[in-house]
């Protein structure tokens, strides 16, 4: 349904863009377009937008800049909303589908102002890039296009200094983008202040001056600072894969629910209504029992899928000594008293390679707890669909051979 649509704004803006090219736009242009879209697909792709959301969010991701193209860039997100409404509307596109692109639209004004998901998304994909390795060479052109514009060159220092404000004071608004980018904006901004800080150290006879030692890194230690990036990926790893993890067991519990509720509501109905019709024509029975069966066994299926399983709660000395005992996890420790778990949690965080294995296996555990969710869920859709098609036929043909 989207394919099209999407495939249409694409030309357009494609073409637009080729149109009405601005040459000292070497920042705001058809590359960086195409950058906030591929950020959006990947932002609106991990929180598993409802199909009319992701063309909305790709259509203003598309259509986000091309107000740079008019006179006046400094008003280009109303310029934007002017071009997206009006191909949109040609389209005829859902004016309520239309109103989200201008509200995400205009969120990406500076400072930015999302007020939802879709508005997080977008501005979050704009600025996708100050977390980015590419960060110093975007800056680059977006300095040239900033002097090209106004006339007039910007100093070292001053740009510098701009660069750093908004790098202290930016932060990402979607958990994603905070756990993919904010370290590696982190990272940008310590490089901006150590040159800052060298650049701007008094030159004393006798002296040599260096930036101040920043994320952990010791001076002359180019393997430490290795290590350091590596602790942060590992980490990173963690975090997404846990969080993957757990967005996998809500909508598994949440696919759960829905075979429980609407089976539960097919139950009530048949019970309250066939008794009736089954006095009149025996034969309804069958077919009767068959649907019932079938959505009692879903019932039963769907609530296993969902069934919490607590552990004894407890752990001892001699498993946190011998690096066995798993703290990450509220059922191995849901017993114990404070003073022992922050012992536990004490002895952990004193050895790395514990605090890795934990974290490895609290993984490998919720893999497991989900691959028992999604087969349970799994054989709760079958037994659905071959029990819901068996049984419609089933009446189908008693109410056939019955008006015969």
């Amino acid at each position: 349904m989207t394919t099209t649509p999407l495939l249409q704004i694409e030309d357009h803006v494609r073409h637009y863009f080729a149109t009405y090219a601005r040459p000292e736009l070497t920042f705001h242009n058809l590359d960086h377009t195409q950058d906030v879209v591929r950020a959006t697909d990947q932002l609106a792709r991990h929180y598993q937008l409802p199909e009319s959301d992701y063309l909305a969010v790709m259509a203003a991701a598309w259509f986000h800049d091309l107000g740079y193209l008019a006179d006046s860039p400094g008003e280009h997100e109303a310029h934007s909303v002017e071009l997206a409404t009006g191909f949109l509307k040609s389209l005829g596109l859902p004016a309520a589908l239309i109103k989200q692109v201008k509200h995400a639209i205009r969120a990406t004004r500076m400072p930015q102002s999302p007020k939802n998901r879709l508005e997080e998304i977008l501005c979050d994909a704009d600025l996708f890039h100050l977390g980015s390795t590419d960060y110093n060479r975007k800056q680059k052109r977006l300095r040239s296009e900033q002097e090209a514009l106004t006339g007039a060159p910007i100093s070292g220092r001053d740009w510098r200094q701009q660069n750093i404000d908004l790098l202290e004071t930016h932060h990402y608004f979607t958990d994603f983008a905070r756990t993919l980018l904010s370290q590696s904006q982190a990272d940008n901004l310590n490089r901006l202040l150590a040159k800052k800080a060298e650049k701007e150290a008094p030159d004393v006879p006798g002296t040599s001056a260096r930036p101040p030692v920043l994320a952990d890194s010791a001076p002359g230690d180019p393997k430490k600072g290795k290590d350091s990036k590596s602790d942060r990926g590992v980490e990173t790893m963690f975090r997404t894969t846990s969080t993957n993890h757990l967005r996998l067991s809500e909508i598994a519990d949440s696919k759960a629910n829905i075979m429980i509720s609407v089976n539960s509501i097919m139950v009530s109905v048949l019970v309250s209504i066939l008794p009736r019709r089954i006095e009149e024509n025996p034969a309804l029975m069958l077919p009767t029992a068959l649907f019932l069966t079938t959505s009692m066994l879903t019932i039963i299926f769907a609530i296993l899928a969902t069934r919490p399983n607590i552990t004894q709660g407890t752990f001892n000395h001699e498993d946190i000594q011998q690096k066995k005992g798993n703290l990450l996890f509220f059922g191995n420790f849901h017993r114990m008293s404070l003073g022992e778990f922050e012992w536990g949690i004490q002895e952990l965080m004193k050895d790395s390679g514990y605090l890795y294995g934990t974290m490895t296996r609290d993984i490998y555990y919720l893999g497991l707890v989900l691959a028992k969710k999604y087969k349970l869920l799994r054989v709760t859709y079958n037994i659905f669909m071959v029990g819901f098609v068996t049984s419609v036929l089933a009446f189908l043909i008693v109410f056939l051979a019955f008006d015969k």
